[in-house]
């Protein structure tokens, strides 16, 4: 089982060969696989350093799986070069997330509906990941009609140079501005590239990929993408108009034992999800589960999860998983 990781030596490729690790991925053989700059560097994988490979190196080794998280460009250029090797891609980037041929998966939700024939599978975005683990079970019980959605997005969402602009700033150094403001003790509502219609890139890959991964395009839904002075974990406030209505104690019910989704609702006790306590987890918590009394059949979630984990490395990880254990790799 060789396993290529393209784009070891970023934020979500580091944390992809930590994820492997801690889940004793059954690799057999590592590939580090980088931008010509990083070529010659060393990652550690288990306790043993590799040194990190160019693409077309890594092409020759024929790997059974590759996890890329190097960027749109890079994936819709190799990927398919990848594929056509007999590698099994799964692709972090937005780049074929809304290709109507390939499949966007979140294991726990549509995992079934991979085949041996799908080469290229893709990540979906982190924010949307984490709400559809949420949504899914909600969606097949009481069939939702509208989504009102508010982020607040961590700085590792934008990558290392972000993290980097903020630590600057708290410091009180100046150095490289990834964002068009300073970050810190500030809120900006720009997350990714505006596009036509005034929503950001990011803004509308929830719409989309939220209704591509729960198969229904009549689902309406409207976001608004903030980036928040944190290092990891992404909220999200979203609110969900259904079709039927809803028992409360059901509903914590439901996502009490969907599988990776854990409930922190004890308002009274001041317990409810924080980016800080899910740092460093793979789950997606849950809280804030209440009634919207301003309109019909709608409920409010708060929904948090680390976006570098959950929200990217291990889903891309537990796609790999389910590929080995079906024997579709």
């Amino acid at each position: 089982m060789k396993v290529a990781v393209i784009g070891a030596t970023g934020l979500v490729g580091s944390m992809m060969l930590k994820v492997l690790e801690e889940h004793d991925f059954p690799l057999t053989e590592l590939i580090p696989v980088a931008t010509d700059k990083s070529i010659g560097k060393k990652v550690v994988y288990k306790g043993k350093e590799y040194k990190v490979i160019g693409m077309d190196d890594a092409l020759m080794m024929k790997p059974d799986i590759a996890l890329f998280s190097a960027g749109g460009n890079t994936s819709l250029e190799h990927a398919p070069r990848f594929a056509a090797v007999g590698t099994t891609v799964i692709d972090n980037s937005s780049a074929w997330r809304m290709d109507k041929d390939k499949k966007l998966i979140v294991p726990e939700i549509n995992a079934n509906v991979l085949t041996k024939a799908d080469k290229i599978i893709a990540n979906p975005n982190c924010s949307t990941i984490q709400m559809v683990m949420a949504l899914a079970p909600l969606h097949k019980r009481f069939k939702i009609k509208r989504l009102v959605i508010s982020t607040y997005q961590s700085v590792s969402g934008t990558g290392a140079k972000a993290l980097q602009q903020m630590e600057n700033e708290r410091s009180r150094i100046t150095g490289e501005m990834v964002y068009h403001y300073p970050i810190d003790k500030n809120c900006i509502p720009h997350c990714d590239v505006f596009l036509d219609n005034d929503y950001t890139k990011e803004e509308m890959k929830m719409v989309n990929e939220t209704r591509k991964i729960l198969g229904d395009d009549s689902i309406r839904i409207t976001a608004t993408c903030v980036r928040v002075p944190v290092n990891g974990g992404h909220s999200e406030s979203v609110n969900i108009e259904f079709e039927n209505d809803f028992d409360v104690k059901e509903v914590r019910e439901i996502l009490s034992n969907t599988k990776g989704v854990v409930v922190e609702d004890d308002p009274k006790n001041n317990v409810y999800p924080m980016p800080l306590f899910a740092f460093g987890k793979d789950d997606v918590f849950v809280g804030r589960i209440r009634r919207d009394d301003s309109n019909p059949n709608t409920l409010n979630l708060w929904i948090v999860a680390d976006n570098l984990r959950k929200g990217a490395a291990t889903n891309a990880v537990q796609i790999a998983e389910y590929l080995v254990a079906n024997g579709q790799n």
